[in-house]
């Protein structure tokens, strides 16, 4: 099971809760990267650059795919290498936690840690890069679920049902 959305969807969130509701393993990319390099996301961003850490996260997505039946929080970006979703797509169902930039903004708060957010108006900045992300989004998802008006319990519940019914 992959969760793909932007950052503040609640990937991470609802990944942890579905991952204890089915007793299944839970991953989340920037974790891998962050223990692979032993360095925060924010920290690979500034010393190694946003090329670097989208190789890095590949490879976190290739170890994830590699485990059977494990729920992945992926990182925002992670649907913008094709090699990332044909991964996904071949290891699970893929879920797009969907939320409107507002939303997310008011999620994320002042996105200490996020390099995308910094210096920024966050609301803006996060439409824009969905804008950026919309089409790839779809394409990699199975199922979309909007996150906008639920508790991560709520949308943990309906992704198991999406997840049982596939």
């Amino acid at each position: 099971m992959w969760l793909i959305g932007m950052m503040g969807s609640g990937k991470s969130a609802v990944g942890q809760a579905l991952a204890t509701r089915t007793r299944k393993l839970f991953f989340d990319t920037d974790v891998l990267v962050e223990d692979a390099a032993g360095l925060a996301v924010v920290e690979v961003f500034g010393e190694e650059g946003e090329a670097a850490f989208r190789v890095r996260e590949s490879e976190a997505i290739r170890a994830a795919a590699g485990v059977a039946e494990a729920v992945v929080a992926t990182g925002g970006g992670a649907v913008l290498l094709a090699d990332n979703v044909r991964s996904m797509k071949a290891s699970g169902l893929v879920v797009w936690l969907q939320a409107d930039p507002v939303t997310l903004a008011a999620r994320i708060g002042l996105a200490p840690g996020r390099p995308l957010l910094m210096d920024v108006d966050v609301a803006e900045r996060l439409s824009q890069i969905l804008g950026n992300r919309r089409d790839a989004y779809e394409a990699a998802a199975d199922h979309i679920v909007a996150t906008d008006d639920s508790t991560v319990a709520e949308v943990a519940l309906l992704v198991e049902k999406l997840w049982n019914g596939s």
